[in-house]
């Protein structure tokens, strides 16, 4: 089993704290001037912040001229008339500035393609842009405290390494004995490109304030274009080859030890001039991809990036060499970014690599929006989404200046003409969103402890010390020391040669005078011993007072860092507090736009209420006039229609009374008939009544006719069923098959089941199937007959109307005997004729009168005797 491979750790990634304070996106904007072509404008400056985009009257028509005037507000809004001296002075300078204390900066332009970024960058011949006036600036304040060339030393994990003098040296021997393709300083204006040598000439030229004097500078410049999302070095050689050219290589992002993105392998160029950091610059932007398209002549098809990286260390406690500290090593960087112009392939009418180029421009601006949209949201409403770095080389490359490694600038460039309104109105919002977003301020670098302004000390001690040489052509002497002092003050040494040998003299004295020394020193050294005694007790006393005083400094440190503490929180409570402000403000702005949008609707919806209240007014006056008019209409034709009827009934009724008196005098004409009849027939014989008929039954006597009676309803026949009109036969499922022979056939009939609109439509006439078990226990059928009618609703109804009755019954059963009308009396015969006869005209009278009896009614003699 093979030992796991041992990782060194990451290191951890440092977190900008929340109590650094935070400055705003600094947005301006420049107005391009309008071309000779262009005569309709969309946009105006109201203020030195405030712009205002007019829509233009093609839009109004196309959009039903929904588009409204819209302000937009800036840090500062520089005119068709600002020189770029003033744009330098405002936006650039500060930056550069900061670069030089050792503090990183961004500025990028922004717009549409045509709106003049990339001449607000480099500038024009005669008029240098902000990038030949920062280079300009950075060399005018470090010129005199620049170091030797390869003192610094790029390590290709964007740091830089500290050189001695020596192998400075060598390194420029051999670079000088190398062929190179990098531009060395120039001496003359005369080799100078003539395209750029105007460009540089900065006649007013700028310095930086408070230069720290006892450090060294050293700049780098590198230059780098992304080009449909691949990193490409613009410095860098590719190797001419006229046969097969070799396409340039893309180049890979990387993260430093700090965690900055940097891109690995890039050419880092050091310059010592503006000419020649700009020499290199011109010799990139010959490589850059541009093209001709219907909106520019030179369209940029890449955002350029051109990185500006100063670097600095300070001199050691003499002055003299640079200090070799890493730690005590600085590195800033300013990153001039000219992003290529957004565009609508349907303007420019883009096709292949040009198309292709668009659409990745477009998408790196989008999802560079994205971004700016997610941090503000983030900052806003106190989110913790993640910011979409990665989905763009663009975005990812200067992650860190958004979180908090550096200022950030960006100047939007407008093209005022008509045609651009919609890209123009786009660009105006992003704009106004990338101001809402806040970055932290870049933290200090610590202070060097030496002393300051040690390098023009040692200048002046050395400037004195050569001139003293100069003048005496050998040492100086200085002044006095103390220890020459202390052995003048001894008493000078006599004469100590021997004339002879005899000589007593000369030892004796100069034992002597060496034991005054003795004594003196001896002397001395006590006075030594008891200054040194109490410069010792003295330092002690200032050895407790400074205990002291550093315990009461540490004491007061303490309780200064429990009141930054609380400070601290009270800022955290205070920013947050703030974000709940502007969350609440920016809920109520909503609310604000949601109750004006309710309170329009509103109107108009009550402006519609209003408009049918009155309308509905207007026809429940027409309706009541109506209906007075139809209501006299109807008073007058009742009354006509009743005076019509009382007439017809009075004709009716004097109608039916001569009929009725017409039948009188026939019924007592008949009467008198029927009485002459009787009188004048001959009585017949009495006979003796038999003992088998001695009981006699009594005829009973005709029913008296009902005067006045209701007609008797007629019953139809069966076989009108079957005529020509629709029928809709209704047999429920339950019913049972009957073997009758008499059997219910109806033609043109729709069978159902269960009786429907659909079909009763269809038919205007109904019959029903309905069985039931009679008293005697056989199945009794009945047809239910009706009409259908349609009703007001749009629906049908069905008015029942006739009824027709289908019963089997069984032969089988008890006989009756029935005695034959001639079993009665021969005798009774006459006697019965004439009461048949009366019963009859009186029936038949009253039939026709409306009797009750219908054809049905048989027994109107006596009953038949049955035969026992």
């Amino acid at each position: 089993m093979k030992a796991a491979r041992l990782q060194t750790p990451r290191r951890p990634v440092k977190k900008p704290s929340n109590n650094r304070p935070k400055d705003p996106v600094g947005v301006y904007c420049r107005v391009r001037p309008l071309t000779a072509g262009d005569e309709a404008c969309c946009l105006e400056v109201i203020s030195n912040t405030t712009i205002q985009l007019h829509p233009p009257d093609w839009i109004k028509v196309n959009r039903n001229g929904e588009f409204k005037e819209m302000q937009y507000s800036f840090k500062e809004v520089f005119g068709v008339y600002t020189t770029q001296k003033e744009l330098f002075n405002v936006v650039a300078q500060p930056l550069v500035e900061d670069l030089i204390h050792g503090k990183n900066g961004l500025l990028f332009t922004y717009g549409v393609t045509g709106s003049g970024k990339t001449h607000t960058m480099t500038g024009s011949p005669g008029d240098g842009g902000l990038l030949p006036r920062c280079l300009d600036m950075i060399f005018c304040s470090i010129g005199p405290f620049q170091a030797k060339r390869y003192v610094f030393k790029p390590d290709d994990k964007n740091a830089m390494e500290v050189q001695n003098e020596v192998d400075a040296l060598l390194e420029r021997q051999k670079r000088d004995c190398q062929p190179t393709a990098t531009p060395k300083a120039m001496s003359s204006r005369q080799r100078m490109d003539p395209e750029f040598a105007d460009m540089i000439t900065v006649p007013e030229h700028c310095k930086a304030e408070g230069v720290d004097e006892d450090s060294v500078y050293s700049l780098f410049v590198s230059y780098v274009e992304i080009y449909n999302n691949y990193l490409y070095d613009l410095l860098e050689e590719v190797p001419q080859d006229p046969i097969k050219p070799k396409a340039p290589q893309s180049k890979n992002l990387r993260e430093d030890s700090n965690h900055n993105m940097y891109v690995s392998g890039c050419t880092e160029v050091e310059v010592k001039s503006t000419e020649e950091a700009f020499e290199v610059f011109w010799k990139g932007q010959k490589k850059r991809r541009i093209a001709n398209t219907t909106l520019n002549r030179e369209s940029s098809r890449s955002h350029s990036v051109f990185i500006i990286k100063l670097a600095q260390a300070p001199l050691d406690a003499d002055g003299d060499n640079v200090l070799q500290a890493k730690d005590q090593t600085t590195v800033s960087q300013l990153s001039l970014v000219d992003l290529a112009g957004s565009e609508r392939t349907t303007r420019t009418r883009a096709e292949g690599s040009r198309l292709r180029e668009a659409g990745n421009i477009n998408q790196s601006l989008m999802t560079l929006r994205t971004c700016i949209e997610v941090l503000r949201e983030n900052q806003m409403y106190g989110t913790n989404k993640m910011v979409p770095y990665r989905d763009s080389k663009l975005t990812h490359l200067f992650k860190n200046y958004f979180d908090g490694e550096g200022k950030v600038r960006m100047i939007v460039c407008v093209n005022p003409k008509a045609d651009d309104y919609e890209e123009t109105l786009l660009v105006m919002r992003f704009a106004e969103m990338t101001q809402e977003v806040e970055v932290a301020r870049p933290i200090d670098r610590p202070i060097c402890g030496f002393t300051p302004g040690r390098r023009y000390r040692n200048q002046a001690f050395k400037e004195e010390l050569t001139r003293k040489l100069e003048l005496r052509g050998g040492p100086v002497d200085g002044d006095p020391t103390f220890t020459e002092l202390f052995l003048r003050s001894f008493a000078p040494l006599p004469s100590v040669e021997l004339t002879d040998a005899s000589d007593e003299h000369t030892l004796p004295r100069l034992i002597e005078c060496l034991e005054q020394r003795q004594r003196a020193r001896h002397l001395a050294t006590e006075e030594v011993k008891k200054s040194v005694n109490a410069l010792r007790g003295m330092l002690q006393d200032w050895d407790s007072n400074f205990s002291v005083k550093e315990n009461y400094i540490q004491d007061q440190t303490e309780k200064l860092h429990e009141k930054d503490r609380i400070i601290n929180g009270q800022k955290s409570e205070a920013d947050r507090l703030e974000k709940k402000i502007r969350t609440l403000e920016y809920k109520i702005e909503i609310l604000q736009k949601t109750a004006n949008i309710y309170e329009d609707d509103k109107r108009t919806l009550q402006h519609e209420l209003d408009e049918r209240d009155q309308k509905l007014h207007r026809e429940v006056s027409d309706k009541r006039r109506l209906e007075q008019r139809m209501q006299g209409v109807v008073t007058d034709t009742k009354m006509k229609w009743e005076k019509e009827c009382e007439r017809r009934v009075q004709a009716k009724q004097l109608e039916m009374q001569n009929k009725l008196w017409v039948k009188d005098e026939k019924l007592k004409q008949l009467k008198a008939i029927v009485a002459e009849t009787r009188t004048e027939r001959p009585e017949k014989p009495e006979r003796m009544p038999r003992a088998r008929d001695a009981k006699v039954h009594v005829r009973s006597a005709s029913p008296p006719a009902v005067p006045n009676a209701p007609p008797v309803r007629l019953r139809h026949r069966r076989s009108r069923s079957a005529g020509g009109e629709r029928w809709v036969d209704h047999k429920p499922v339950g019913n049972v098959e009957i073997d009758t022979v008499l059997q219910p056939h109806i033609p043109n009939a729709i069978t159902v089941a269960v009786p429907n609109e659909k079909a009763l439509a269809k038919c205007d006439k109904y019959i029903l199937t309905h069985q039931e078990l009679a008293s005697d226990g056989e199945i009794q059928t009945k047809l239910i007959k009706g009409e259908v009618f349609k009703t007001r609703g749009g629906g049908q109804c069905v008015q029942f109307t006739d009824v027709e009755k289908l019963k089997q019954e069984s032969p089988v059963g008890p006989r009756k005997r029935r005695s034959s009308p001639s079993a009665q009396p021969r005798e009774d015969t006459t006697e019965s004729e004439w009461t048949d006869v009366e019963t009859r005209c009186s029936v038949a009278v009253e039939m026709k009168a409306g009797s009750n009896f219908g054809p049905g009614y048989q027994h109107h003699a006596q009953p038949k005797r049955r035969k026992p």
